[in-house]
């Protein structure tokens, strides 16, 4: 998946066509007469995949909004709206914020055009296709209802100017609605083993499914499609933790889903959704960091003292978690000859270790931009933590404690008694940080106002919608509470 992604730039001219463009000569292909060979279904498909490659935003936003990390960087004007989100200052002008709003609907708007034209002619790998395409949609507005709430909701058609105008923000159940929708209908035409890795899976679109319903708190739904995943024996954790987040042991059999990412193919700061490689690793990286092991970077997303201080001195999740840069440094055989620098954006002697350039990983210039390291989108870990918090609200206590204990298990750690929901949350703070979730589910629990400095109870839980993308729709659509 990782070369096929890189087609998926081939059809921004397609999707760019006005709908009613007078060609000339005619029967020249354009995008109302694309569709007529499975290969241009395929290439579609391709193109839908694509904007998969910009979730390093919702990584570093899930982590930055949170108690987890801070934004840092050069400085508090390099990457201007990660430090108002850090801050909890941001409001409608924030490039960062805009940036996750248009790139999730390029993709709906992707997988809307191959769904527009589903109709158009039959071929046995069209189910298939369009079962992946039902998933990708699903997948970008998930993301965006957990952004922005309330969001304008297109489906099976492409939209110009002046009807975006006409369109009204839809109230979040009926977006809820509609990815559930997409994802049942899905998940049984959904192979159980990808053909490409990559690709969406029956597991994949089940796990996304249980996850949609427990932001919704429908428990027994949630616990019916975490179980089929669970019971489907076609995942485990990988016995070793530290392993999770190298390449060497990328699609594991702990692996529901990975965005898969190249280190082949350049890129440049003036497009980042251009981008075949994961621009966060290297935006993780240690500035202008000279040493072994690790390669040098632009100090983004730096873990907290907080987040540190929170593991037990003897979880190995900790170091695999947050590199403590110094103690690093000081355990070197030649610490002296190891130097680096701290950025003006914010300093805590912690970087994100599950995202980070590593040597050995480096893609080609410019290699910050470059990193070959799949992004875990769903890992067979929090499937188990999902199952186990949507036990325990269902009263399965003894579900809810086994799946935990698998989960300390695996790092060797003693169980735990599951006596609270707290028990539950404070494992996937352990489990998870810096992998993007903490800032969701600490607004889903009921817990972002009490954990995160800034927060407004009513008015954080959500992202205000991007002005900008306000004034395109002619001032229709109303802002967010208290932006």
């Amino acid at each position: 998946m990782k070369r096929l992604l890189m087609l998926g730039l081939v059809l921004v001219g397609i999707f760019s066509c006005k709908k009613f463009l007078t060609v000339d000569p005619p029967y020249t292909q354009d995008a109302e007469n694309y569709f007529k060979t499975p290969e241009d279904y395929e290439r579609a498909l391709v193109g839908a995949y694509d904007l998969l490659q910009t979730s390093f935003m919702s990584l570093w936003i899930g982590e930055i909004a949170s108690d987890n990390s801070i934004a840092g960087g050069e400085s508090a004007n390099d990457s201007q709206g990660l430090h108002q989100i850090d801050a909890m200052t941001h409001g409608g002008v924030n490039n960062d914020l805009r940036s996750v709003f248009r790139w999730n609907y390029v993709g709906i708007s992707r997988a809307n055009y191959l769904l527009e034209n589903q109709d158009n002619i039959d071929f046995p790998a069209k189910a298939h296709i369009i079962a992946e395409a039902k998933f990708l949609r699903a997948y970008y507005y998930f993301e965006l209802v957990k952004f922005f709430g309330d969001v304008p909701l297109v489906i099976d058609k492409r939209l110009g100017i002046e009807e975006v105008r006409t369109i009204d923000r839809s109230p979040k159940a009926e977006v809820y609605a509609q990815i559930e929708k997409d994802l049942k209908e899905a998940y049984p035409v959904l192979s159980a083993v990808a053909a490409q890795k990559g690709r969406a899976t029956k597991g994949a679109a089940q796990a996304l499914l249980g996850k949609v319903y427990l932001y919704q708190s429908k428990w027994t739904e949630a616990d019916e499609m975490f179980d089929d995943v669970i019971n489907s024996g076609l995942y485990s954790l990988h016995p070793s933790y530290t392993e999770l987040f190298d390449v060497a042991h990328e699609n594991n059999t702990e692996t529901v889903f990975d965005i898969q990412y190249s280190g082949l193919e350049g890129g440049g700061y003036g497009c980042l959704v251009c981008l075949e490689g994961n621009a966060a690793p290297g935006f993780h990286g240690i500035r202008q960091y000279s040493g072994p092991v690790y390669g040098d970077g632009n100090s983004y997303n730096l873990p907290t003292k907080d987040l540190y201080d929170f593991f037990p001195a003897g979880d190995p999740r900790r170091a695999a978690t947050i590199l403590d840069i110094d103690a690093f440094i000081a355990a070197q055989p030649n610490p002296s000859a190891i130097t680096y620098a701290i950025g003006a954006g914010g300093h805590t002697g912690y970087y994100n270790n599950k995202y980070i350039k590593r040597q050995g990983e480096i893609g080609l210039p410019d290699n910050d931009l470059t990193s070959p390291v799949n992004y875990r989108v769903i890992r067979y870990a929090d499937v188990l933590l999902m199952s186990a918090e949507a036990n325990y609200q269902l009263g399965n206590t003894a579900i809810a404690q086994t799946y935990v204990n698998q989960i300390r298990s695996r790092v060797s750690i003693p169980g735990v008694s599951v006596n609270s929901l707290d028990k539950i949350y404070n494992e996937r703070r352990f489990e998870l940080s810096g992998e993007g979730h903490r800032f969701f589910d600490l607004v889903r629990t009921g817990k972002a106002a009490t954990a995160i400095p800034g927060f407004i109870a009513g008015k954080h839980e959500v992202f205000p919608i991007p002005q900008v993308e306000i004034d395109l729709a002619g001032g229709r659509w109303p802002q967010n509470p208290g932006y």
